[in-house]
């Protein structure tokens, strides 16, 4: 009987040591499965809170800078160590925004890119490479300007390019050099008035990729535009929009006002309608991750403010006084905040 009891015994532990590693097995998978749930969760969760905080931020997007330096770090360093004709700095501007960036035929010299941004550029130049001619200037249309960043063929862009929020995903921008807003150009005949209902049934042309465009759309589909409205007309370059204007293929503009200002006083048939209707900002946008070219272009920018004789103040004069109005305050960014640490 005890031999009996002791055979039983063994089986009976055996069989619990089978149930044990049986049930350990199905649990391994399990517990498995739920930590990589956890952990996607946590990475999810990361993510979200980081585009939050992205959104957060974007409530002013022209902050979102960094701090001036004038240190060169290895950005800065890989631009300073370019050989022979190769050591410029590349940047990409416009040729066609009449008095900002465009190349004058009747300069007397070999139509050279001129105007408010490109004297920007010139003065980035002497900054960095002690010559404000030590330039590569690249034409860049308005729908290539943050891949041009993006790929590494521009170090920047000074191009009347806006910060908003969609930008500072992409692209690093310094503080503001100079503030505009949307405005409505058609011909002075039109019934058009602004940005208003006179816009019903209207075709408009905008840039592609244009904070313009952008607004168009959100404000459409928020029923701020009317419904009937054809915004579908885009163009690669912004001087494309009033070419059709003039050839009567859309019955009206919208872009920043401080071109359409430039635009009208080339064609003197069109005029700006209404007042500006959104508040914006003008930065020189560079690769995310160049923090040392930020820092130093934004110190620059502070020097450009405070020199009176050669600086913001000069070229606002010499350029865009005539179409914007000799007094420059509502041209002017506001102080700059630097707002973004990393």
């Amino acid at each position: 009987m005890r031999s009996t009891l002791k055979g039983w015994g063994g089986v009976i532990t055996m069989a619990i040591a089978c149930a044990l590693v049986a049930l350990i097995a199905l649990c391994l998978p399990r517990t498995t499965a739920a930590t990589k749930t956890q952990s996607a969760t946590h990475t999810t969760h990361t993510a979200e809170t980081a585009e939050t905080k992205a959104d957060e931020d974007c409530d002013s997007p022209e902050k979102q800078t960094l701090a001036p330096s004038p240190t060169d770090g290895d950005t800065i360093r890989a631009i300073k160590n370019r050989k022979g004709e190769k050591r410029k700095l590349v940047v990409g501007v416009d040729q066609n925004s009449y008095r900002w960036g465009y190349r004058n035929p009747n300069s007397g010299k070999t139509a050279e890119l001129e105007g408010f941004d490109i004297d920007l550029v010139h003065r980035i130049a002497e900054d960095i490479l002690g010559d404000p001619n030590a330039v590569q200037f690249k034409a860049i249309p308005t729908d290539q300007r943050i891949p041009a960043i993006k790929d590494g063929r521009v170090d920047m862009v000074v191009r009347t390019m806006t910060i908003n929020c969609e930008r500072i995903k992409d692209v690093a921008f310094s503080a503001p050099y100079f503030k505009t807003g949307q405005q409505v150009l058609a011909p002075k005949s039109s019934p058009v008035k602004g940005y208003d209902d006179t816009l019903a049934d209207r075709r408009i042309c905008t840039a592609a990729g244009s904070t313009a465009y952008s607004t168009l759309e959100a404000d459409q589909k928020d029923g701020k535009l009317p419904a009937g409205t054809d915004i579908s007309t885009t163009v690669p370059n912004q001087l494309d929009c009033l070419v059709r204007l003039q050839l009567g293929e859309v019955d009206a503009v919208v872009t920043d006002g401080a071109l359409a200002a430039s635009q009208a006083a080339q064609d003197p048939t069109v005029q700006l309608k209404g007042d500006a209707f959104t508040a914006e900002y003008y930065g020189v946008a560079m690769k995310k991750d160049a923090d040392d070219l930020v820092r130093r272009v934004n110190q620059i920018l502070v020097d450009y403010r405070r020199d009176t004789a050669n600086g913001w103040q000069a070229s606002y004069d010499k350029w865009l006084s005539a179409t914007l109005g000799r007094d420059a305050k509502k041209s002017e960014p506001p102080a700059p905040k630097y707002l973004r640490t990393t």
